[in-house]
């Protein structure tokens, strides 16, 4: 999210600034050094044989990832310290709710034969297909490296890396803070079979002290067959990436489509619209759900997110029976009322789509 970027970067510099003057024998301070300038949960860059194949991807261009179509991530005429500074000091009335409703429901006892979502709100939600579990971006922390910025909004973190049952699938879309979490990954890196994550994601991963051979790293378009038998594709989005400053679009993001027990599913991510969607509806839909991001939007970012205007379009396109929205109910990452987003699910079933119903933390059928 640019907001959580933007932030991120300013942040880090204070810290490393305040790191530096505020302890003049640093040099002798390796342990301050190191939680300064090597926060595990900045995550890190693809190195080696990881960024040979980042680079042998025809996505990378000019020394990183880049979109199908010409992306810029601010539009705005104001320069990019006016936008920092317009979402920080200026107020925005009802951007968060006095408190969300949640329930709270025992995963772990759950038939695994039964085929269901659970949404925790914003981008991280539960799936079970086939007897397999599959969780997505889950974040069940901030959506930032520090605890006080980009707070949930109240009633909405009461789901934690211990309420989950193991994994048999973890997927993550990109590898920006309110989609990876170290936090939460670090809590649950030893109840998950595999990760699957788009290019060079798999560098924080790794870091993080996961097996590197229970990772699978992929790019637009790749397809592949997991040993629990789940086959997934990788599939475009039109976002960005970074986790600190110096390594924006170095791995890239993505959309999945997951087929499995006779159903086919797909994981949109993050991204604004474009001619991605039919291209993908056209090769794998129809799907029996997809997941599609509404929230978080702004015309000053209006290529990386999608607006509200272009939600139904993107609806069509895809060619899903339903349709599940996600990306909303517990960060203000944007300038939007936190409601508006469900006023965009019933004007979209004004238009007869099938969106199913997203309370945190209730039971949906698939």
């Amino acid at each position: 999210m640019i907001i959580s970027m933007l932030l991120l970067i300013f942040i880090v510099s204070l810290l490393i600034t305040f790191a530096i003057i505020g302890r003049p024998r640093l040099v002798h301070d390796t342990d301050r050094v190191r939680l300064v300038m090597g926060l595990p949960q900045l995550g890190k860059k693809p190195s080696g044989k990881r960024l040979e194949r980042c680079k042998q991807s025809p996505q990378w261009k000019d020394g990183m990832f880049r979109n199908e179509n010409e992306t810029k991530v601010l539009t705005s005429e104001q320069n990019l310290l006016h936008t920092v500074f317009e979402f920080f000091l200026k107020k925005h009335p009802g951007a968060r709710p006095d408190a969300m409703e949640a329930i709270k429901t025992n995963l772990k006892t759950l038939p695994k034969e039964q085929d269901l979502i659970v949404w925790f709100s914003h981008s991280s939600y539960y799936i079970q297909l086939g007897g397999l579990r599959i969780l997505v971006d889950p974040v069940f922390y901030n959506a930032s490296p520090v605890d006080f910025v980009s707070r949930p909004f109240k009633g909405t973190n009461i789901y934690k890396p211990n309420d989950m049952p193991d994994i048999d699938v973890l997927v993550y879309t990109h590898n920006h803070y309110d989609h990876l979490d170290h936090e939460t990954f670090r809590k649950m890196r030893h109840r998950m079979n595999k990760v699957v994550c788009p290019l060079g994601v798999g560098a924080s991963i790794e870091f993080w002290n996961y097996p590197s051979n229970r990772i699978v790293e992929m790019d637009w378009w790749d397809e592949t067959i997991l040993d629990c038998g789940m086959k997934i594709s990788c599939t475009p989005s039109r976002h960005f990436s970074g986790r600190m400053l110096g390594d924006q679009n170095k791995t890239l993001w993505a959309s999945f489509v997951l087929e499995y027990h006779g159903k086919r599913i797909f994981l949109g991510g993050d991204s604004g619209y474009g001619p991605h969607f039919k291209r993908i509806g056209d090769k794998y839909g129809p799907f029996d759900v997809a997941f599609l991001e509404n929230g978080q939007y702004n015309t000053n970012w209006r290529f990386v997110h999608t607006m509200p205007e272009e939600m139904a379009a993107e609806c069509q396109d895809i060619n899903a029976k339903k349709i599940f929205s996600v990306h909303h109910g517990k960060f203000a990452l944007a300038f939007h009322p936190w409601d508006e987003p469900y006023k965009n699910i019933e004007e979209l079933r004004s238009k007869g789509f099938d969106v199913l119903p997203n309370n945190i933390g209730q039971i949906v059928e698939i």
